[in-house]
Parts: C-alpha cells; structure tokens; sequence
C-alpha cells in the first residue's frame, strides 16, 4: 500500500484515478481547495497557499489541476488563466515537495500533447521539439515548473495526454451532441490528425507510470494508433448509428471559438506513445472503433 496524493482528484480525470487506486488499497489524499480531512489536504496556488506537513510521507504524488482549456472562448485574460493555473500550480507543488523531509519518490505532472502544435503528417514521439503558439508555450511552461521536484531528486513524468475518450465528460461528449441531432460531421479538411486515448488506458497509463522506475521525463499518453479527423468522424458516427453528413468548414469553426479552433480541432499532431510501448505498456484500446465501442457501450 502506497500514500497517493492527488491534485485535480475531483475533476474528470482525478475521479477515476482516485477510484482505480482505493481500489488497489492505496491511501488517497485529496489535494484540494476545500477544508482539510482525513482524507484531503488544503491548497490555494492562487494564494500561494499549500498544507506542505499534510504532503510529508507520500509516496507518490500525481498532479491534474489546471483550468480547463476548452471551457470558454480565448482572450488575454482567459489565456492568462490558462498559463497562470498550470504554471504557478505547479510552481507551488513541486517547491514544497522539494522542500519536504520526505519526499515523494514520483511526481506524475500532467501535460499534453498540445506541446507538439501543428505538425501536419508529421509523427511526432517524445523526442520532438515543442511547436509554435500558445498552447505549446503553455506545455513548455508547465513543464518546466517540476524542475524544483526534478532538482531535488524525485522522480518526475510529465504525461503529454491527448484527445480523452470518455462517456462521463471532457471532449467525446461535446461532440456526441450533434451526432445525437443528425447533424455531425467531418471538421475542416478533415486531413488533421487527432491523437486520442480512451479513460481507460489513460488511468492505467498513469499507473504504470508511478510503477515503473525508469520511466521519467516527456510520455506520451495517446494510443498507437492517431487517426485522421475525416476517420474519427465517420467511426463515431457508426458507433452511435448516426449520419456524418453537416460538415463544419475550418471558417465556421474559427467564427465559433475563434483562436481555440485553430489550436484543439484543425490543428494536426499525430503523435506516437513511444516510451509506454518501450516499457511494455499493455493499451486496452490500440484501435478507435474498438475503443469507441467501450467507451459508448450504451450505443451498441
């Protein structure tokens, strides 16, 4: 049994890593802006705030929080949100556990391919350099903020996630929307690679991360095989037996969300989970339909 601290254990993603690991016997803190318990200590990254005696003896920590990137339209000021959650958490979190007597032995930071920007066909695996624009600026950023934990010898992952296939929330759902109205449909060209990976895996992606000692640094959490958006459109509307003919003209996207049309849904990044495959990660989900088809079982 292992101390597992968790920031972000509330969100979508928190809640099912919270649930996989109490399920394996592990003790779970919440790393939370709510009162402290048995169960959950205080932070408050805005404030500068964190309970760093509630972080000592952890095991291993695993951070998620940050302000959702697709919540709102993009100006400066949401932008700046978006940086200032990522980059000053983390500032937070990796200081203190730099500081602590007794350090966690892993620090799993999440980050996400977004760090690889527009890469038309090109594959791109941990190796890569970072892209152009904001939201690889973001991920630069963010993860430079885990050097204090880095320095200070913890072993620290920065898990590069994708496009997240889930039932309960994120992405999937917003686009099931209008392919449950018939109106679903190929999103600008349609060329631009999207490179996804279903709840499932990305939880146990995760678990193996803080399992497996030699893993550190850049991995990518996406499944081995991205596909084009003009195929992840026409797969999802089999899956839910809906009609894939409205598409959305990159122009329209871009008159809808603006910047964030160009950097989540026409931009290409075809991106390859090269260290989990070297490490003998065993995805569940390695093709889109099958892993839409568990996903959206409801629709069978």
């Amino acid at each position: 049994m292992a101390k597992i601290a968790i920031t972000g254990a509330t969100g979508l993603v928190g809640t099912k890593l919270a649930s996989h690991l109490g399920a394996q016997t592990h003790e779970v803190i919440q790393v939370t802006r709510g009162k402290k318990s048995d169960w959950a200590i205080h932070w408050d990254p805005e404030r500068g705030e964190i309970d760093a005696v509630g972080l000592e003896g952890c095991d291993a920590v695993v951070h998620l929080a940050g302000e959702s990137i697709a919540n709102r339209r993009w100006n400066a000021a949401q932008k700046a949100r978006i940086l200032d959650s990522r980059v000053k958490g983390t500032t937070l979190l990796c200081q203190t556990l730099a500081n602590l007597e007794y350090k966690p032995q892993v620090l799993v930071s999440a980050s996400a391919i977004g760090y690889y920007g527009e890469r038309s066909d090109e594959v791109c695996d941990e190796t890569s350099a970072p892209g152009k624009g904001f939201l690889p600026d973001v991920c630069v950023a963010w993860e430079q903020a885990t050097e204090p934990a880095l320095h200070a010898g913890i072993r620290v992952v920065n898990l590069r996630i994708g496009l997240v296939l889930s039932r309960d929330g994120g992405a999937l759902v917003k686009m099931l929307l209008p392919f449950q109205f018939g109106v679903g449909g190929v999103i600008g060209s349609g060329k631009q690679y999207w490179s996804w990976i279903t709840m499932h895996d990305l939880i146990m992606s995760i678990d193996h991360c803080l399992r497996t000692e030699w893993l550190r640094g850049p991995v990518n959490a996406v499944a081995p095989n991205p596909v084009r958006n003009y195929e992840f459109t026409k797969t999802l509307g089999r899956v839910v037996r809906r009609p894939t003919i409205f598409p959305m003209p990159g122009f329209a996207a871009r008159l809808m969300l603006g910047e964030m049309a160009d950097a989540l849904l026409l931009a290409s990044t075809r991106v390859a989970p090269t260290r989990l495959l070297d490490t003998s990660f065993p995805f569940e989900s390695t093709e889109l339909e099958p892993g839409l088809r568990k996903v959206l079982a409801k629709y069978r």
